[in-house]
């Protein structure tokens, strides 16, 4: 086992040739794992930033970042190396595939004057699994498959071409994910969520932001208590909510349930799924369905309209329709309680 503590960090050569305004460009200890063939990354630092990436064996390699908290761009070598010293622990240990990397604070809460930001940047092989976790700086990955498990108490959270089961949780921050499949579990108490080109069992929750959702397979359940949802091109099975914006989604080849307690709903369907449900307490509804389906129609509103043509058997009234168009088929509801809705086929 190597263990490297903040001693020998600190007698790094290559400190010495940092520049002194580039303490967030320029990696203040860079170790190599191209030896060690890792499998499991645990990192966690109190108040820096994480990224790991998944690259070829012979460039793993670990990069550790320390910059000022105050911004001083005139603070030198040796009073950052000082600061190090008296206030943190730093450790990076590589044993049996697996990475631990710990910086953390020695005595608590520390006089800003004299903190620093502490970040880790990882790259080791693609199959590698993760668990990592900060108190105040953002969490990227990319490149990676296996199981991640990671968490921010302040900072954002970037998922990019990664496969497995990916769980994340930020309590103030935004969520980017791309280019990811398999099992997708990210919840943000204070952000928005943009979701693009994911495949997958996919869950999406924030507390306080947008949801926007492009590009999806799967199945999807996608929810904020105060944001607007607005999404394109996804297949399989989506259920979303708000209970504060509007709905607005084109595109959708799905099974679909939406619905809103405080705004409209605007869903254009390219391909008829096993069900489309809408609802609104307090806006209008549009949909758009493709022409000559076979549709079990249940729509109700302040007003309904509807184009309907081909084969219909039911009841139409002015604030109601039901029955059965071209012989029955896909459940269509569509239900505002203080709105009208609009039905086209298209």
């Amino acid at each position: 086992m190597k263990k490297y503590t903040l001693i020998i960090l600190m007698a790094m050569s290559s400190v010495a040739a940092l520049a002194q305004n580039k303490w967030n460009t320029e990696p203040y200890l860079t170790k190599s794992l191209s030896q060690a063939a890792i499998k499991e990354a645990f990192v966690r630092t109190s108040g820096g930033s994480i990224s790991v990436s998944g690259v070829e064996a012979s460039q793993a390699r670990i990069e550790v970042y320390v910059s000022p908290n105050n911004n001083d761009k005139n603070i030198n070598t040796e009073e950052l190396k000082q600061r190090l010293d008296d206030n943190y622990t730093l450790e990076i240990t590589d044993k049996d595939h697996e990475l631990h990397a710990t910086a953390k604070s020695k005595f608590g809460n520390i006089d800003w004057r004299k903190s620093v930001s502490i970040s880790f940047k990882i790259f080791v092989p693609v199959q590698v699994a993760t668990n990592l976790t900060t108190s105040g700086g953002s969490i990227r990955l990319a490149n990676l498959a296996g199981d991640q498990n990671f968490a921010t108490s302040g900072g954002s959270l970037h998922i990019a071409s990664v496969s497995g089961k990916i769980k994340g949780r930020t309590s103030g921050g935004s969520i980017q994910v791309e280019d990811a499949k398999q099992e997708i579990d990210l919840t943000t108490s204070g952000g928005s969520i943009t979701a693009n080109n994911c495949d997958g069992i996919i869950t999406l929750v924030t507390s306080g932001g947008s949801l926007k959702l492009n590009q999806l397979n799967g199945t999807i359940n996608a929810t904020t208590s105060g944001g607007s949802v607005t999404g394109s091109g996804v297949k399989g099975e989506l259920i979303t909510s708000t209970s504060g914006g509007s709905i607005n989604l084109t595109e959708m080849a799905c099974s679909i349930e939406a619905s809103t307690s405080a705004g409209s709903l605007r869903v254009q369907m390219s391909e008829v799924g096993k069900y489309v449900k809408l609802n609104t307490s307090a806006g209008s509804i549009d949909l758009k369905m493709p022409p000559k389906n076979g549709l079990d129609l249940d729509l109700k509103g302040d007003r309904v309209n509807a184009s309907i043509s081909g084969k219909f058997q039911g009841s139409t009234e002015t604030d109601r329709i039901e029955g059965k168009l071209n012989g029955g088929g896909t459940l269509v509801q569509a239900h505002a309680s203080n709105g009208r809705v609009t039905l086209r086929f298209e």
